[in-house]
């Protein structure tokens, strides 16, 4: 039993290792939860705990930086799959049932009304001090209305539908929104950090100046300050009965991804805090500050009938397809298997294999075992969207992944693809990152004018699986309500070196969209330089675009399924002079870019943040306290509203 417990606790170690460092997954959550309650278990019946035990601490980070002791210990939940539990840990008095975030904990202080350290949770003791990347994460203010001390802890998250995007469209690979999160707090470029779409939810306040005599009190306290607050409920009476139909609300806002975050479980807290700080510290426990529930992972056998390999960006990622069971009351019948590591892992063969599958947090489907082996795994060794020798990539990490040899695999450029589409370019709605890989992997886009003969495939994308007739009919309409756009978006949709929309306008102040293509594909480098605000550079770029020949063939394809809109000079001089940031929503325009595009005609600057430059901020909500309001406030920028703009530059 002993030996028992030392390769288990190695195992979970190492795994816990790589997980809260960002460097993959060596388990799933299904396999840890497993071996973690075997070494409890055999702890208990040998009354023997050794000095690693997973059980006894909290794993910590190895992000390089500054290490700082935290000023209140942060402890991890006990937990429990069971609801009776649940309702005798509760004993009945008032609690907080709340979602327990799969992302990184970080420890928030504030003093003064301002920032003073953003500190990862560590190992509940000692954690890093990453504050010098607070610009690039969502949700840690710089300055608050509070002038006390205040330490805060939250979750640091991403989304799964940004996450879907990121993997769309990046050069790296991770499992999970959780494993992105960790593995961005190594970067030190804060622009490249902010892609990452990292977001700060507060879920509790460690310690303050303000005392709290209940947890309802500190969740409109943390509200009001302008922070989000994770999603809670407060249960009056938590009887196992009541607990189980709360639990069960719950379950459904994750089975229908109706909350957007990732989730391993929800966590139950009393109200009187009071009453949750008397208790006893057990091993790395606080008995009574919480404790989370997390569901029973239903699994199912089934027979493995093929791997499809979908390829994105960064790699081409098998899929298995399966005979189809029912989980958590859907049918599933594809998971996704990652990279190669991971089949070899699990030891994926061929068709006819038995495995076991679950939904992971009761949404992602896993395979998390191999029952019966049968066949052999095979790599294919050509790309399947253009047929280009493949290539096993090996990362520092020993993480075997597969890529397509070609830098013009339709797949590789899918971040030109989501410019096209995007609003500042042709601007169709529906065809998000995630969407158009999965049109790229069928083959029907390989270039931009591709995307308007999506029509021709509307049946077959009404047969994809999530898709169905309804939405194949709504991403047609969207193409054909798209086909008339304007010249300077169709310039920037392009992905052209050093050509934005503002460049785009400088060309075509000299030359309509024809006539700007035929003298570039012909002419020297140097051509456009005398045009004011273009130069040399930007010239010869533009130039050396379209004196390849395929990109020509593009544009004239593209202009064969579109009607445009030629620009026109600003109609007027309203703005001139003035610098503008527009925020929040917005009514007598049909959107923030309808607006902008105003302000731009009539010789006016739009910026995206506030700076001492900002002439104006326009905002709606002229008295918020969102964070584009403060700074304007704090250097003493006007703050108008959407009238206020019309009524003197309208």
């Amino acid at each position: 039993m002993i030996e028992e417990m030392k390769q288990a606790v190695r195992r979970l170690n190492e795994a816990a290792d790589a997980y809260y460092s960002g460097r993959g997954e060596l388990m799933t959550d299904f396999e840890w939860d497993a071996l973690f309650d075997r070494v409890k278990e055999l702890e208990k019946k040998t009354g023997v705990i050794l000095d690693d035990s997973p059980t006894q601490r909290v794993s910590s980070d190895n992000l390089a930086g500054r290490k700082e002791a935290h000023e209140h210990p942060a402890l991890s939940l006990a937990k429990t799959k069971s609801v009776a539990e649940l309702a005798s840990w509760a004993s009945l008095k008032r609690v907080w049932l709340s979602w327990k975030l799969d992302g990184l904990t970080l420890v928030v202080t504030y003093g003064g009304g301002k920032l003073k350290s953003v500190v990862t949770r560590g190992d509940g003791h000692v954690g890093t001090n990453i504050t010098h990347l607070s610009a690039g994460i969502t949700g840690i203010l710089d300055e608050i209305d509070y002038k006390g001390h205040l330490v805060l802890r939250g979750e640091a998250v991403i989304s799964y539908a940004d996450f879907e995007e990121f993997l769309a469209t990046s050069q790296e690979v991770y499992s999970n929104p959780r494993n992105l999160a960790s593995g961005s707090l190594s970067l030190k470029d804060i622009n490249e950090l902010k892609l990452r779409k990292i977001r700060w939810v507060v879920f509790s306040i460690v310690d303050s100046d303000e005392k709290f005599t209940t947890k309802d009190k500190t969740v409109s306290f943390i509200t009001s300050l302008g922070f989000e607050h994770v999603e809670s409920e407060l249960v009056v009476e938590p009887t196992q009965q009541t607990l189980a139909e709360v639990i069960d609300g719950w379950t459904y806002k994750v089975t229908s991804r109706i909350n957007p975050y990732p989730v391993d479980g929800l966590v139950v807290s009393y109200d009187d805090l009071e009453y949750a700080a008397s208790g006893s510290v057990t091993g790395h426990h606080a008995i009574r500050s919480g404790i989370a529930f997390k569901w029973k992972d239903e699994s199912a056998f089934t027979t493995l009938e093929r791997i499809e390999w979908s390829t994105a960006v960064a790699s081409i990622s098998p899929v298995a397809v399966f005979k189809s069971v029912e989980l958590e009351g859907t049918i599933v019948k594809r998971a996704s298997l990652c990279n190669i590591s991971e089949c070899e892992r699990l030891g994926i063969a061929g068709s006819g294999t038995e495995i076991e599958v679950i939904k992971a947090n009761k949404i992602i489907p896993k395979i998390v075992s191999v029952k019966a082996p049968c066949g052999e795994f095979e790599v294919p060794s050509f790309c399947p969207v253009c047929g280009a020798p493949t290539e096993i990539n090996i990362s520092e990490s020993g993480t075997k992944t597969l890529r397509c040899t070609s830098a013009k695999c339709p797949a590789r450029e899918l971040r030109k693809f989501m410019r096209f589409v995007s609003k500042a370019g042709a601007n169709i709605d529906g065809l998000a990152g995630k969407t158009l890989a999965r049109f790229i992997d069928c083959g029907w886009i390989k270039n931009f004018g591709d995307i308007y003969r999506l029509g021709s495939h509307k049946n077959d994308i009404a047969r994809l699986e999530g898709f169905g007739e309804k939405s194949a009919e709504k991403i047609v309409d969207s193409i054909e309500s798209a086909r008339t756009i304007d010249a300077v978006k169709f310039i920037n949709a392009l992905s052209i070196p050093l050509c934005g929309p503002d460049v785009a306008r400088k060309f075509l102040s000299a030359y309509s969209v024809v006539e700007l293509f035929e003298v570039a594909s012909k002419a020297e480098e140097e051509v456009f330089s005398d045009i004011d605000g273009i130069g040399p550079a930007k010239s010869a770029e533009f130039v050396r675009w379209c004196h390849d020949e395929e990109n020509i063939a593009l544009v004239r394809d593209v202009l064969s399924e579109v009607t445009l809109e030629e620009f026109k000079e600003p109609a007027g001089g309203k703005c001139s002079g003035f610098i503008f940031v527009i925020t929040g929503d917005v009514t007598h325009y049909a959107n923030r870019d309808e607006f902008k595009a105003y302000v731009v005609s009539q010789g006016g600057k739009v910026a995206s943040a506030v700076s001492s430059k900002t002439s104006f901020l326009v905002n709606n909500d002229a008295t918020s306290s969102s964070s584009k309001n403060k700074k304007a406030a704090a250097l003493s920028i006007p703050i108008i509203t959407e009238d206020e703009f019309l009524a003197r530059f309208g």
